[in-house]
């Protein structure tokens, strides 16, 4: 858990893909983002539950964010939007692919306003490669580092999988190196779609070994 100034990151790996489910959560006016309904929905409501306990009024999901349309990551959607009402959001290529319906369409740099003014925002950063309309997250803390859910596309060790494809990997590594690394500082912490968390200072120094091996 990442208790901040103005909201709460929860986190919690789901199924046996070890995929990370994420609910930010503000702590003045309880509206809620839940980062990829991946698998697992009891656990995921046990997660909302417990994050809505870090909210001075009651808490509610308005809006659950896909990263990008792999199965994996939507198994649980249908029964997270179903049991929330919350309204869905991911990248435009990728919705069509998104079985249940996207109500928001996500370019690069679009603005995502959750809970009004004493709420908080998310940034959408596009990375395309992983699938053609992965998205990143971007939520820049007033009073500390920036945090990005970055889903399959950036990872502790490397980039996400382009199965081999040198046009694939050569635009995701374009993307991560331009939109992200040559944007944030070092400090900004990332949360991925599976596995353990890092920073961009950590990963950084890897940049070239990244591009040389293609992966």
């Amino acid at each position: 858990m990442f208790d901040l100034k103005k909201v709460t990151i929860r986190s919690r790996s789901v199924s046996s893909m070890d995929n990370n489910v994420y609910v930010l959560t503000a702590r003045d006016t309880g509206a809620q983002v839940l980062i990829d309904a991946a698998a697992d929905f009891p656990a995921i409501r046990e997660l909302l539950s417990e994050a809505a306990a870090d909210a001075a009024v009651p808490a509610k999901v308005e809006l659950i964010v896909t990263t990008h349309s792999h199965w994996d990551h939507v198994r649980a959607l249908a029964e997270a939007v179903q049991a929330t009402g919350a309204r869905t959001a991911a990248g435009r290529e990728d919705a069509p692919d998104i079985e249940v319906p996207t109500n928001m369409l996500l370019a690069d740099g679009d603005t995502l306003h959750i809970g009004g003014p004493e709420g908080f925002e998310l940034e959408a950063i596009k990375l395309r490669g992983h699938t053609p309309g992965s998205v990143a997250l971007l939520y820049r803390d007033p009073a500390g580092p920036a945090h990005l859910f970055t889903g399959d596309s950036l990872f502790p060790g490397g980039l996400g999988n382009t199965q081999q494809d040198p046009e694939r990997f050569a635009s995701l590594y374009a993307d991560v190196v331009e939109q992200v690394f040559e944007r944030l500082p070092d400090d900004t912490i990332v949360h991925p779609g599976h596995g353990a968390g890092t920073t961009l200072g950590a990963e950084r120094p890897h940049l070239p070994e990244w591009k040389e091996r293609g992966w």
